[in-house]
């Protein structure tokens, strides 16, 4: 594991006794590339550049963990190609963030740094920093998330009148925080100050520019402690140069680290180094939940908030059947003559009131396991369906005939036959087992080395496969037959060892089998 930045003791600390850590300076690309050749994980900060080189140089490389919020510094196209996921910590510095947005909007209202700078020259000069109050005034908040309600929840504390411009957020359940949402140009129009909290997209970027700032109070305080890029900077100088802004309050850049802007020059401008996520709580909060994401995506768990992952919750009651789906992609793969065209999941019985959206990444896992070289990852599973043209869906319904309940996975293949494979968990211990294959009932636990006959019922046929597998030294852990009424029968083995494929032919050859497939899940 690769510690590229410095990170907090208790960061360390979490990732526990089990993995070596190694360290470089992840800001020095000669320090970076090889070191990031052999890790497995790599946990960074800003400073660290982990781009499609540096991924294409990790050949090992699972998890890119970012102790902080953004990720503009990681290539995430470029790492779930690689089906490598990407963690970050998207709740650890809204506090931070929060109040030093309050901080920067008192800050602007009462002029406290250019006050604070003369009296540190000598100089006394109360007439000429005249502030104003923030009660009564009308507070804009650009982006109602995480941190701008939190904004808003700390401003109303001041008395102020809140209004709020978000196209994802429903005014009711704004108002039930005491906002009002308006469109931009009227959150323009009415505010007094203006907060920005919306994330760096390409929609987002120069939201607030020339134009916008022509409809503004002259005057109003901008304060944006979010991304750099979403307020233009020049038009903010311009508009700042020419009285049409009384102030603004800064913490981010469009280019950074930024230590030379014509802004720094006006004595109305309060301007941070982006400090939003500096803060000792913030800091420590972000690296021990990276490093537990990090345990967990390493020991081969789901991460389901892993930015590239699109699984949804984990509950308590879906964790038992991943592997189960991932077994049953296996399974079904195993026994496909054709290549695949289409994978339908199906969550049956109460898992069915869950989100069970990673039931269809683990299925999909399991499937692509068995049909490409490269490592296949809950990150990458569903790109390479997309790359192979393989359709995928997923259905639920609480009816899950006998058993609580199921998951099945049903591969329709490139010749038009179909292949189903079912199973559930049962027990304190939640066994895995197989429940149904292509419609014939059986009850077998899922195995290492497993191995499937259909033929046509006939008497000897159990005997032929034990003498044949006994002679190859294969031991049988489990058998079970079953029939249907056409007199079709299948024979579903476990065995400790795989099975020499000369023995599955020769199985195949003797009782006349239709079919016969030996899946191995390890």
């Amino acid at each position: 594991m690769l510690i590229a930045e410095e990170l907090s003791p208790a960061t360390v600390e979490a990732l526990g006794p089990d993995f070596e850590v190694v360290s470089c300076d992840g800001a020095d690309r000669a320090s970076l590339l090889p070191a990031i050749a052999d890790v497995d994980a790599i946990l960074v900060r800003s400073a660290t550049q982990v781009d499609a080189e540096a991924i294409a140089s990790a050949k090992q490389l699972k998890v890119i963990a970012r102790a902080g919020v953004g990720l503009d510094n990681v290539d995430i196209k470029a790492a779930t190609q690689a089906g490598v996921m990407v963690v970050n910590a998207p709740t650890s510095n809204i506090v931070s963030a929060a109040e030093l947005a309050v901080a920067l909007l008192l800050a602007s209202a009462r002029n406290v740094v250019p006050a604070a700078g003369a009296l540190a020259k000598g100089e006394w000069k109360r007439s000429k920093y005249t502030g104003v109050e923030v009660a009564d005034k009308t507070v804009g908040v650009v982006g109602l998330g995480r941190i701008g309600i939190l904004v808003a929840q700390r401003l109303s504390a001041f008395g102020v009148k809140l209004v709020a411009y978000d196209p994802y957020v429903q005014p009711a359940r704004a108002a039930q925080l005491g906002v009002r949402m308006v469109s931009l140009d009227d959150l323009l129009a009415e505010s007094d100050f203006i907060t920005v909290h919306l994330p760096k997209t390409p929609e987002t970027v120069g939201l607030i520019g020339d134009a916008e700032l022509h409809k503004v109070k002259p005057t109003v305080h901008i304060i944006n402690a979010a991304r750099g890029g979403i307020v233009d900077e020049a038009a903010l100088y311009q508009a700042l140069v020419d009285g049409r802004v009384a102030g603004a309050g800064l913490d981010v850049y469009a280019k950074e680290p930024c230590t030379d802007s014509p802004l720094f020059g006006l004595e109305q401008v309060v301007a941070l180094p982006h400090l939003g996520a500096s803060t000792d709580e913030a800091q420590e909060k972000a690296g021990i939940a990276v490093a537990r994401s990090v345990r967990l995506a390493l020991s081969g768990e789901l991460v389901p908030d892993a930015v590239n992952v699109q699984g949804g919750q984990l509950d308590e009651v879906i964790k038992p059947m991943l592997p189960l789906a991932e077994k049953l992609g296996s399974i079904a793969c195993g026994l496909a003559e054709a290549a695949v065209a289409r994978v339908d999941v199906e969550a049956l019985g109460e898992i069915a009131s869950h989100d069970v959206r990673v039931l269809e990444l683990s299925a999909l896992k399991g499937v692509f396991q068995k049909l490409v070289h490269d490592p296949v990852s809950y990150v990458n599973a569903p790109v390479l369906a997309t790359q192979r043209g393989v359709e995928v869906a997923l259905t639920s319904d609480s009816e899950a005939g006998d058993h609580r309940s199921l998951v099945r996975v049903a591969l329709t293949l490139t010749d038009g036959t179909k292949v189903s494979v079912a199973g559930t968990v049962s027990g304190p211990r939640d066994v895995a087992k197989v429940v149904e294959v292509d419609g014939f009932d059986v009850d077998v636990p899922v195995s290492d080395h497993m191995a499937f006959f259909r033929y046509h019922d006939r008497p000897g046929v159990v005997g032929v496969v034990g003498r044949v597998l006994g002679e190859a030294d294969v031991n049988i852990g489990g058998m079970q037959v079953s029939r249907d009424e056409s007199g079709h029968a299948l024979i579903v083995l476990t065995v400790d060892t795989a099975i020499p494929p000369q023995q599955l032919d020769t199985i195949v050859g003797e009782i006349g089998a239709h079919s016969g497939r030996a899946v191995d899940l390890v």
